[in-house]
């Protein structure tokens, strides 16, 4: 069984500060630290390398689009067990939004061949849509298992998970091909070993191009520019304070400057 764990690259949280210049929102980063692996992901490859001790996957491959500077948070995804890494990366595939995303992985995926499970982590802390593993289970045609918060079995061309549901907990059985995103509760990333840290450094990860993937046009969905981002304006409003001689006066006037002004 082949197993896909996608990830992202994106600022640390520990770093990154959004700071407000005159109405417009930057990012500064005082402490010069790298970008890293979404702390979502991490416990996605996890489970990715779970699947391969415990479930007899054969093959962990972590999987992002992005930049060449991604290929860090692909060798830290080898450092924690995953077996292969794939970058998908193009001029063309550059500032996709979501859905073209999900088409650039989509496309990633089938060309990895005969993959059963696509992992996902429940969001990217920098975007936070949590969009792209539905998306990528639409275009692959295969059944999205959200919010999954523990993998319960796998075998004979089933998969069966348990799901985190806002007020409870639900057990889903389905046929693979799936596409599963992740939360924090189906388990507890392990730290990259020192061997394991040496040998992804070693690692020489395979660029996929917009060409080799079909693409050669681009994934062809909007683009996203985070170059004016900018913080809300301040909500204007008075406040005005009802005088009477009793409760009762007060509520009529109150009665009557809500009749005044259509609210009721």
């Amino acid at each position: 069984m082949k197993v896909v764990v996608s990830i992202k690259q994106t600022p640390s949280t520990t770093a990154v500060l959004v700071v407000d210049n005159g109405g417009k929102v930057s990012w500064d980063d005082p402490g010069g630290k790298p970008n890293v692996l979404n702390p979502w992901d991490e416990y996605t490859v996890e489970e990715g390398v779970r699947l391969k001790e415990n479930h007899g996957a054969t093959d962990v491959i972590a999987l992002t689009v992005g930049s060449e500077e991604s290929q860090d948070a692909l060798k830290t995804c080898l450092a924690m067990g995953c077996t292969e890494a794939i970058l998908v990366s193009d001029p063309a595939l550059q500032g996709l939004d979501t859905l073209g995303t999900a088409r650039a992985l989509a496309a990633a995926i089938n060309k990895a061949g005969d993959v059963q499970v696509a992992i996902f982590g429940r969001q990217a802390i920098d975007g936070d849509t949590g969009q792209t593993p539905v998306q990528v289970a639409r275009k692959l045609g295969w059944t999205p298992l959200t919010f999954v918060s523990a993998i319960k079995e796998i075998g004979g061309g089933k998969i069966t998970v348990e799901r985190l549901l806002d007020d409870g907990k639900e057990t889903v059985t389905t046929s693979l091909p799936v596409v599963i995103s992740t939360v924090k509760e189906i388990n507890e990333p392990r730290y990259p070993s020192l061997m394991g840290i040496r040998k992804a450094n070693r690692a020489e990860i395979p660029v996929w191009s917009a060409t080799d993937l079909g693409l050669a046009d681009g994934a062809g969905s909007s683009h996203v520019d985070w170059s004016n981002v900018y913080s809300i304006p301040p909500r204007g409003g008075s406040v005005q304070m009802i005088e009477g001689d009793s409760v009762e006066a007060q509520a009529k006037i109150l009665a009557d400057k809500l009749f005044e002004e259509k609210v009721i």
